[in-house]
């Protein structure tokens, strides 16, 4: 990847363009590193900015790392957006979903890695102003991924589907490193087959245990609409 080279920007559309572009390398920079590994020296190398100056456009690391979240949430939601429902019951519909989630995440390396960094490092070292602005972006993005589920299980009401959501990223916040295993204990499952059966296989973890949920959730769901009846 190419350095970008900056001259002093002067208008409000060239200091726009300078963010643009810092944005635009830090999120190149995520398909050839960790979340973990994306330095603001580094960036600022890339972008041949001083740290000093940088922050003219970004107000920090985490603060660049929640922006590509959201728009990585956001291309993630328009990619569901244009799959086709199933045909059959809730369970195979609701088994088709759950596959189609975990098949979706698991070609999004660099937003799954973004999800399971966003609690314990994005949303720290931010200004009020930025975490307001993502999670509002948050909520405007389980708004339409709701409206998806329903789409798959119309027997959900907006709770429901809610409620599978909020499983959906929490279970992709935690999968997702555990799939990821050191050097050392890629060398320790090959050693002992034992241990190798430990490993955490991402898409199969995540994709059962929204089949579960989403059985459970159908079950509530059954067991309401016999108490209205």
């Amino acid at each position: 990847m190419g350095e970008v080279n900056f001259k002093r920007a002067r208008t409000d559309e060239q200091r726009a363009e300078r963010r643009r572009a810092i944005l635009a390398t830090a999120d190149e920079m995520l398909t050839e590193m960790p979340v973990a590994k994306l330095s603001f020296n580094e960036l600022s190398r890339r972008v041949c900015l001083a740290k000093a100056n940088i922050v003219r456009y970004v107000e920090s690391r985490e603060a660049v790392l929640l922006e590509l979240l959201d728009r990585h949430i956001r291309d993630w939601i328009a990619e569901l957006a244009g799959s086709v429902p199933a045909e059959g019951g809730p369970r195979e519909r609701g088994d088709r979903l759950a596959a189609v989630l975990a098949e979706s995440l698991v070609r999004r390396p660099v937003l799954c890695d973004l999800i399971s960094s966003q609690a314990t490092v994005l949303e720290h070292n931010v200004s009020t102003e930025v975490a307001l602005e993502h999670k509002h972006a948050l909520l405007r993005a389980v708004e339409s991924l709701t409206a998806v589920v329903r789409r798959h299980l119309p027997e959900f009401d907006d709770r429901a589907a809610y409620e599978l959501v909020s499983t959906t990223s929490l279970v992709t916040a935690a999968a997702w490193p555990h799939s990821r295993p050191s050097e050392a204990l890629q060398a320790a499952y090959a050693l002992d087959p034992a241990v190798a059966a430990t490993r955490v296989e991402f898409t199969e973890l995540v994709g059962r245990t929204l089949e579960v949920t989403i059985s459970g959730l159908l079950a509530r769901a059954g067991d309401r609409s016999a108490e209205v009846g």
